[in-house]
């Protein structure tokens, strides 16, 4: 099962309390406090683990806590420092402060940590309150509470290609064309319930990740169909290659093209500023093949890359992967410089 938002409590590890004792030994008289201090509390730690994919695990367990620090003892001993807690979550997980929606972490990199809750500070012993007018102080601090609040987690995968368009144009047949991912494919609509990667090999030692999302349909932004709800999953994407089919559709192509813009604008409008490239599917139709010409112009005028393919029986498709490559190439190039 493919989870890709989750919402969890964390509570980091409360200080443990100072400690009040007075040293009693034979011939040492009035020997002084020997209170020791309390054991800071854990912390509560997010690591971005590569083995994970999804964040089905925190639908099971909402709930994190962290050790709490030892108390203080006498002779001066120190408690014991709270065990910090690990909690692992994919690579490319968003968390957010439930409450008031701050950004805490974007965990971009494998490894990559960040302390979400902070563990309270241990009390202070009565031995940290001797001075020369009060040599034998009865008190010592309580520990800190730990930090506890509510977490908003999202996944956007990490990938180097979206697939976007609307249900039924093919993008899970080409996915498992053109990489060894599995979506189901079938001759009806929403196929595809969750988001799928693929990687593509497009030369020796060369490849990218294609992300392939649920289709849109017109009023996706307010719900409709499966709504915009995965559309997170290509913000992090370089290129967009927009699948189309005109198959049973007698209007223009560019109709059906800025439906889809039109969602991808109200989701979010740096979407529908990315680089694209318009892929005209089941060109092995002979009422698809008949409109290439016509469609080609009416991109092509626009100033949009345009590849005719069927992702049926693979014509078109190698031409088209070379040139997702080099587009690639050369927008992380122009990234590396930026």
């Amino acid at each position: 099962m493919f989870v890709d938002e989750a919402k969890i409590w964390v509570k980091a590890g409360d200080g443990g309390r100072g400690c009040v004792s007075f040293r009693r030994e034979k011939y040492v008289p009035r020997g002084g406090p020997d209170g020791g201090d309390g054991g800071k509390g854990g912390d509560v730690v997010m690591v971005a683990d590569p083995h994970l994919k999804t964040l089905l695990d925190f639908k099971y367990r909402q709930h994190y806590r962290a050790k709490n620090g030892g108390h203080g003892r006498g002779k001066r001993q120190h408690g014991r420092n709270g065990e910090d807690l690990i909690v692992k979550v994919p690579v490319g997980t968003v968390v957010r402060d439930e409450q008031t929606g701050e950004l805490i972490a974007d965990l971009l990199e494998p490894g990559q940590r960040v302390v979400v809750a902070r563990g309270g500070r241990g009390g202070r012993g009565n031995a940290r309150f001797a001075t020369p007018t009060k040599q034998a102080p009865r008190f010592a601090e309580g520990g800190t509470p730990g930090e506890e609040r509510w977490l908003r987690l999202e996944l956007k995968l990490l990938a180097d290609v979206g697939l976007v368009g609307y249900p039924n144009v093919g993008k899970s047949t080409f996915l498992r064309r053109i990489s060894a991912a599995r979506p189901k494919v079938a001759p009806y609509p929403f196929t595809t319930l969750a988001p799928h990667l693929g990687v593509v090999s497009y030369g020796e030692g060369k490849e990218f990740v294609v992300a392939d999302i649920p289709g849109l349909i017109e009023g996706a932004h307010k719900g409709a169909g499966l709504g915009t709800r995965f559309l997170r999953h290509i913000e992090r994407t370089l290129l967009l290659l927009h699948l189309l089919d005109l198959s049973g559709h007698r209007g223009g192509p560019l109709t059906l093209y800025d439906g889809v813009r039109r969602e991808l604008a109200s989701f979010n409008p740096l979407l529908a500023e990315k680089p694209e490239i318009v892929v005209l599917n089941k060109i092995d139709l002979p009422e698809t093949r008949a409109r290439v010409d016509e469609t080609r112009e009416a991109f092509e005028a626009r100033g949009l890359p345009f590849f005719a393919i069927s992702a049926q029986t693979g014509e078109g498709v190698k031409e088209l992967i070379q040139e997702v490559g080099r587009r690639l190439e050369a927008l992380k190039s122009h990234e590396g410089t930026a």
